[in-house]
């Protein structure tokens, strides 16, 4: 719920998402909350004590209008608390840096935001959607979708062991960056990051969406919208590097990559897609992919991504040093 505030005698918290970096600056992302809600889940909960606690992280109280700075810049946060600061690099090498962020005015401690900085000497980037690509959730099914994300903890959500090994490969020891995009509410942001952490999943910022009131949208529209505006934001930001895309064939993944082809000048030198169904690609799934073949980009789909990297091997697409 947007809310403004009000209550000075509650001193607001600063909630630190993973960022990113483009040529000249570190872009902080996170948002201002009358509380930090976070779970810890017992090993041997059951559901309705998992419900319970992913539901808290919905019931969270964002801050508006709070001034935010970090190396001399300042900004406020908006009717959702959500806070964008674009600070310029300070000679940060490659990997992940704390930018200390803190509230004007608030004699408290700094809050570290994690940044990303890719290696200069990279190969390829990879963006990656999360649902049904590397974690079995059931998105194309929305009743299946709700029931997976709150009747699960961190300690129960699967990450397909298929993902972990690819996305290692890919991300070669530190050499290639990783991001990841989904249609996921910024409420999940910390969830989703122990999640990945506990399965040993190569870390990247996450493109996740804002579900507050007067700015969600439902439908395939707002899904790709979302998923189209990040993708095309991440490429911005690396300019001078190619990009895999990953993704399955259950919510639209290969139409809004074919799109992200037609707009990214040849950016995007290879898409691999999981098929999230046992009947396997949709028609306008088959028809996008064939779209990106004649365009050049190699595209690769299967149950699982058995074979994935054999076929950025065979194309050419060379992911190590």
């Amino acid at each position: 719920m947007d809310r403004a505030l009000r209550d000075r005698d509650a001193a607001p918290v600063l909630d630190g998402y993973r960022g990113f970096a483009t040529p000249d600056r570190l872009i902080l992302r996170g948002r201002v909350l009358s509380a930090s809600r976070r779970t810890a889940p017992l090993p041997d909960q059951g559901r309705w004590a998992n419900l319970r606690q992913m539901l808290s992280l919905f019931l969270t109280d964002e801050v508006a209008d709070v001034a935010v700075e970090a190396r001399g810049v300042t900004t406020r946060s908006d009717g959702e608390g959500y806070v964008w600061l674009e600070v310029p690099r300070e000679g940060e090498g490659p990997g992940w840096h704390d930018v200390e962020v803190g509230i004007v005015g608030d004699d408290g401690p700094a809050v570290p935001f994690p940044v990303m900085v890719p290696e200069r000497q990279a190969r390829i980037g990879i963006i990656s959607d999360i649902d049904d690509t590397m974690m079995k959730t059931g998105a194309y099914s929305l009743a299946r979708n709700l029931w997976t994300t709150f009747t699960g903890s961190a300690l129960t959500r699967k990450v397909f062991p298929d993902a972990v090994v690819l996305m290692d490969h890919l991300h070669a020891h530190g050499l290639n960056p990783v991001y990841y995009v989904s249609s996921s509410p910024w409420n999940l942001h910390y969830f989703l990051d122990k999640v990945f952490a506990r399965a040993g999943l190569v870390a990247g910022p996450m493109f996740l969406r804002d579900f507050g009131v007067g700015t969600a949208q439902g439908g395939a529209n707002a899904h790709g919208d979302h998923k189209g505006d990040a993708i095309l934001q991440i490429l911005a930001a690396n300019p001078d590097l190619p990009f895999i895309l990953m993704g399955d064939t259950g919510q639209h993944d290969a139409e809004i990559y074919h799109g992200i082809c037609e707009r990214a000048g040849g950016q995007v030198r290879a898409v691999i897609l999981r098929e999230a169904t046992r009947n396997g690609p949709g028609d306008a799934a088959r028809h996008a992919i064939a779209a990106m073949r004649i365009m050049g980009v190699t595209v690769h789909t299967g149950r699982d991504f058995t074979g994935a990297a054999d076929a950025l091997d065979h194309a050419g697409v060379d992911v190590q040093r």
